[in-house]
């Protein structure tokens, strides 16, 4: 192995171990790691920047941005609120109907944004009930990563896949995806049931109280809620389009936010800016750098030679290696990061003579995604809530979401195994 290989290797490495650790801000250790390849002259700056997908970080902050201003307007505490009154106030249905909203949320927002939006309204709910949150917040990490499954912009793994493969439109994400996510869904619903129904026991009274909670007044601005969905009615349907218009999807974000900000007032950018999560695009930026040292240095190549090596090339192996090698090293690294370098790998497959790489696609976005459910640290929407919920005095211990998430994440794997080897396998 060349000498740049190897360097390029141990600053991946201690970079990963440094971003699992939590000791230091993960966007930190990312930037000073794709730093030190240029530095060390592993790549190049010019390079580098040339491995950094533009395309990803314009359709996040895009997204953000349009996010940002919709929740001005109060809309999505009237939907918790209305959802809740709909339940009857019972706790357990109230789980249930949250964790739905999370979930088609996630498919068409994007799952960090959903979290952000949910957990304070469910605090407010469960504090009226006077039960813990920590079951519900459980329920919906679980959900948003399922739900941000489904989509192209649901779950960043799935943002990055789609800006690498041009042929896997928006459209092809939900024919390809939402079945099999309805399908894990409806299956961990009655789970959700049998697991937390016991810890989340009321009063009559507290019922009556969510009952009694007024619409009236939440939604605090109905001029902009009409032009907030209207915008974002029409960026999701160019997504849709958006291979027909030859129009990339950051582009169609970007142009979303922006009309958005044009229409509701240039008052609105400061706050809008704001609130775009920059540590996160940052830190892809920085991943996307360290990353390329594995690509240009023939690291990847060669971990994709033996990959094909150990399955031989077969479609069922190989499809079923790297949902399950997804899977679990989701679970315990982030998503992200492990995305980002198996991309090149399976592109790398497709130059080696493996003919068709689509069930790879689908193995690697269920595996990443739904893996992420593992454990806490297994993806950013986990980790937001787990934070957003210390803060609040109900810390979510690792071990404890460990012994109810991971095994339902290896069922939600299971089903996807059978999923890909009856629709594209056989």
């Amino acid at each position: 192995m060349e000498h740049q290989a190897i360097w390029a290797i141990i600053i991946f490495l201690i970079a990963y171990a440094l971003i699992i650790s939590e000791k230091i801000h993960r966007t930190i250790i990312a930037m000073i790691g794709g730093l030190l390849l240029i530095g060390f002259g592993i790549v190049d700056q010019e390079t580098a920047l040339h491995h950094v997908d533009f395309n990803t970080l314009g359709l996040l902050i895009g997204m953000m941005i349009i996010v940002s201003i919709t929740s001005d307007t109060g809309l999505f505490r009237y939907i918790a609120i209305l959802a809740a009154k709909k339940a009857k106030g019972r706790p357990v249905h109230i789980l249930i109907v949250l964790a739905l909203i999370t979930a088609i949320g996630s498919a068409f927002l994007d799952n960090v944004t959903t979290i952000l939006l949910m957990v304070p309204v469910t605090f407010s709910i469960t504090r009226q009930l006077r039960v813990t949150p920590i079951p519900f917040l459980i329920a919906q990490i679980m959900a948003s990563n399922i739900g941000g499954t489904a989509t192209l912009i649901g779950d960043p793994p799935n943002i990055m896949i789609g800006s690498a493969v041009k042929e896997l439109t928006f459209a092809a994400f939900i024919s390809n995806l939402a079945p099999i996510v309805v399908i894990i869904m409806a299956a961990y619903i009655p789970l959700f049931i049998l697991l937390f129904r016991k810890q989340i026991q009321t009063t009559p009274d507290r019922i009556k109280n969510i009952m009694e909670l007024e619409l009236t007044g939440v939604i605090s601005d109905s001029k902009l809620l009409i032009k907030c969905l209207t915008l974002l009615g029409l960026t999701i349907a160019a997504f849709f389009l958006h291979q027909v218009l030859h129009v990339e999807s950051a582009a169609v974000a970007l142009a979303g936010a922006f009309v958005l900000l044009l229409i509701t007032g240039e008052h609105r950018m400061e706050e809008a800016f704001s609130k775009v999560e920059w540590t996160t695009i940052f830190f892809f930026i920085g991943l996307f750098v360290l990353v390329s040292g594995l690509v240009e240095t023939g690291v990847i190549a060669n971990l994709a030679e033996q990959a094909i090596e150990l399955t031989d090339g077969d479609p069922v192996a190989t499809s079923m290696l790297i949902l399950w090698l997804s899977a679990i090293a989701s679970a315990f690294l982030d998503n992200i990061p492990f995305v980002a370098t198996m991309i090149p790998m399976i592109q790398e497959m497709g130059n080696m003579g493996v003919q068709n790489l689509e069930p790879l696609w689908w193995s690697l976005a269920l595996g990443a995604c739904l893996g992420g459910n593992g454990t806490l640290i297994g993806a950013s929407a986990n980790l937001i809530a787990a934070g957003l919920s210390a803060k609040e005095g109900y810390p979510i211990r690792f071990m404890s979401y460990l012994k109810i998430a991971f095994p339902l994440m290896l069922l939600s794997i299971v089903l996807s195994s059978v999923y890909i080897y009856l629709r594209y396998l056989i």
